[in-house]
This record gives structure tokens, C-alpha cells and sequence, in this order.
């Protein structure tokens, strides 16, 4: 069995650590443009990927099933010249893959299976579902001014699709699940709420009142009369990326981290990460093509189950040690430190508490960062002598 690791560092800082040992293809008749109640429909076995139920007036866009991971079913608002999903109801909460999965319309959009269980509702009571020409997916009441119950805007997955809010209340998920991004923003009486905005003219807009931005992000086609369909999307690195759609192709327009190494974890558990160079392995040994620095590393460090802070339980004692000179935590700003007057000193905060997965220590501030969660990529900001 192997032991558990300790890693720690030097100038400029110190680090000490501690571990134990869709591609798409639709298939469909014509569709409906609108939905109304007294609405089934079952999963249709001779579809491989996509089943087409509901189309927006202009055909670029299609609600219906889609299929993930092979053997899971999702509701979706698909891009139909690519073939790209825009929007997921619940991606967390699959339905199986199967012609006893039903989707109906009572007034609320609802999908269950044969015994029973809802997967996901609107939770409405609502006359009619349409699908605009922009991908918002809406439940509508049948009024003179057809009032919206519920729309798919106001709940985005990982994708933010031109003239779409992005509100506080709202998050993006990557689809692998890891990241996830928010808007906070504070109150300013009589400001009305702040939000920002995908534009077709080629800019991430922030809006609080009126018509106008109050700030803007640019887009490579900003300003060049681009007629392409827009998209700004979460991706699997935690990147935030935008494309727009050229007809054949989603063109990359904007992305946020142009520097692999200011990713969030761009090397995985324990990588190393180096500006200009790629990714290695802390431990200097184990080759980082092979996908993973470590094999396994334990949810803590406390026999018995114990809490952080030393408190609890005991800190184990089957660890080993590996420091690494002039590296450093990525965002250490957003970390809080202690100042201490040694390595030596900042490390045993580390051992006495069964929580504590690594250190980083600056010789130069005296600044010592407990990392309490197992160790993600780390930045080489120095050499290692």
C-alpha cells in the first residue's frame, strides 16, 4: 500500500503537501411549432441520437430528446445546422434511455419513466409550449398579451446564446459538472438589477438600466457587421468561451484565459504547470501523459473520519514528504494566510492539522497558505534553486 505524500517548496515560495497513498446525429419527422395540452410522446427506438418534438418557426432550432452517454435521455434545445445542444432541463437529473420514458404536457412540461418518477417539470399551468426563433423554450398562457409561465433563458446549462440574460439568480455548469460560474452583485437603491448580456453586434454587455452597457467585453467580431449566430459557453476547463456560427462552423470569437496555466486546474491533482511549457508532475517521477499524477488521494486526513483543525480525530500519521522550490498556488489571493516566521513553522501548521492536504510558503512576505482540500495544479514561478 502506498503512503500517504507531503510536498513543500522555497523561493519564492514553499510548498508542502500532503496525500495518501457528443457527436450528434438527428433523425426525425417534421415536428410541431407548438405544443399544447393533452401532448405525448415516447422515446422512438429507431432514433440514434436526437428526436426532434417541437421546431422555432425558422427550423435553425429544435426541442426534443437527446441522447447522453448512450444510455441516458435529455430534454434539449438543439442548434439544428450543428447539431449543438444550447439548453438541457436538469442534465443532473437523467431519464433513461428508453421507449417507456414519456414526455407530456398537462399544462406543465413533465418527463417520467413507467413507474412513475419525474425526472424534471416546469412546474406550470400553462395553455401551450413554443420555441422563438432565438432557442428560448417557453410555457405560454393563451392571453391577449401570452403571458410566459416559465422559459428556458431564465434557466441556462453551460451555454448563453446571443440576447440572453445572465442574472445573479443564475449559474453556467460546465457539462462534465466541475465548474461553474455566477454573477453576484450588490443592491443599489433605485439602480435596478445588473446583468449581463450576449450581443449580436459581437460584445458580452453589462446592463443595469436602459439600453446602454455600463461596461463591455469585446468579441474578435466586434464592430465587423458578423451576421453569425452567437454563442458564449462554460467549457470543461473552466474556460468561458465564445463562437459564432459561420454557416458551417462555430468560429472561436472570444475566450476569456488565454494562458492554459491561469485555467483552473489545467493539469489535474498534483500537476505542475509551467507558462509556455505544458504540464508535468510534482513529484518530478511520474509522467503526466499517463492522465493522472496520483492514482487516488483519501477525502481527508483524520483517522476515523475526523473534522479539520486538528479537532476530532487523529491526524494520521502514514505519510511521506516531497517539497518542491518556486512554485505557487494559482489565485492565492482569493486564499486566506497566516504569517509565520519560518518554513519549518508553516509546515508544522500543516502536520498538527488532519485537514490539511499541503502548505505554501513565501520567504520573502512569510505568508503560509493551508491548502484544506487535496491539492489541484500548481504554477512554477521560479527555479528550484
Amino acid at each position: 500500500m502506498k503512503k500517504p505524500i507531503k510536498i513543500a517548496s522555497h523561493p519564492p515560495c514553499t510548498l508542502f503537501l500532503l496525500f495518501a497513498s457528443v457527436s450528434l446525429f438527428c433523425t426525425s419527422t417534421r415536428a410541431a411549432q407548438e405544443l399544447l395540452i393533452g401532448f405525448k410522446a415516447t422515446l422512438n427506438p429507431s432514433v440514434s441520437s436526437f428526436q426532434s418534438l417541437l421546431d422555432d418557426s425558422t427550423g435553425n432550432f429544435s426541442f426534443g430528446f437527446l441522447r447522453v452517454n448512450s444510455t441516458h435521455l435529455a430534454l434539449a434545445v438543439l442548434h439544428v445546422p450543428s447539431n449543438e445542444p444550447l439548453w438541457l432541463a436538469s442534465p443532473t437529473q437523467l431519464a433513461p434511455w428508453s421507449d417507456h420514458t414519456q414526455l407530456v404536457f398537462n399544462g406543465s412540461l413533465v418527463i417520467f419513466d413507467s413507474t412513475g418518477r419525474v425526472f424534471w417539470s416546469t412546474g406550470t399551468e400553462g395553455d401551450r409550449v413554443v420555441l422563438l426563433n432565438t432557442s428560448n423554450l417557453q410555457v405560454q398562457n393563451f392571453d391577449n398579451s401570452q403571458t410566459v409561465l416559465w422559459q428556458s433563458f431564465d434557466f441556462p446549462t453551460n451555454t448563453l446564446v446571443e440576447n440572453q440574460n445572465f442574472t445573479s439568480t443564475m449559474a453556467l455548469v460546465s457539462s462534465n459538472g466541475h465548474k461553474a460560474l455566477e454573477a453576484k452583485a450588490s443592491i443599489v437603491e433605485g439602480g435596478g438589477p445588473v446583468y449581463i448580456r450576449v450581443n449580436p453586434d459581437g460584445y458580452l454587455g453589462m446592463y443595469q438600466n436602459g439600453s446602454k452597457p455600463v461596461d463591455v467585453e469585446a468579441f474578435s467580431s466586434f464592430q465587423r457587421n458578423n451576421n453569425g449566430f452567437l454563442i458564449f459557453r462554460l467549457e470543461q476547463d473552466g474556460n468561458l468561451k465564445g463562437y459564432y456560427w459561420d454557416g458551417s462552423n462555430w468560429v472561436l470569437d472570444y475566450q476569456a484565459i488565454s494562458d492554459t496555466c491561469e485555467l483552473p486546474s489545467p493539469c489535474g491533482s498534483y500537476g505542475l504547470c509551467t507558462p509556455g511549457s505544458g504540464c508535468s508532475c510534482l513529484d518530478n517521477r511520474t509522467e503526466i501523459s499517463s492522465g493522472k499524477c496520483v492514482a487516488s488521494y483519501p477525502d481527508n486526513l483524520c483517522s476515523g473520519g475526523g473534522g479539520g483543525g486538528g479537532g476530532g480525530g487523529e491526524t494520521r500519521n502514514d505519510f511521506t514528504v516531497l517539497r518542491r522550490n518556486g512554485v505557487e498556488l494559482p489565485f492565492k489571493e482569493l486564499m486566506t494566510h497566516q504569517t509565520t516566521s519560518s518554513q519549518p513553522q508553516c509546515e508544522g501548521l500543516c502536520e498538527r492539522n488532519c485537514s490539511c492536504y499541503g502548505a505554501v510558503y513565501n520567504n520573502g512576505s512569510g505568508f503560509c497558505y493551508l491548502v484544506d482540500y487535496p491539492i489541484q495544479s500548481l504554477l512554477v514561478v521560479g527555479d528550484e534553486s
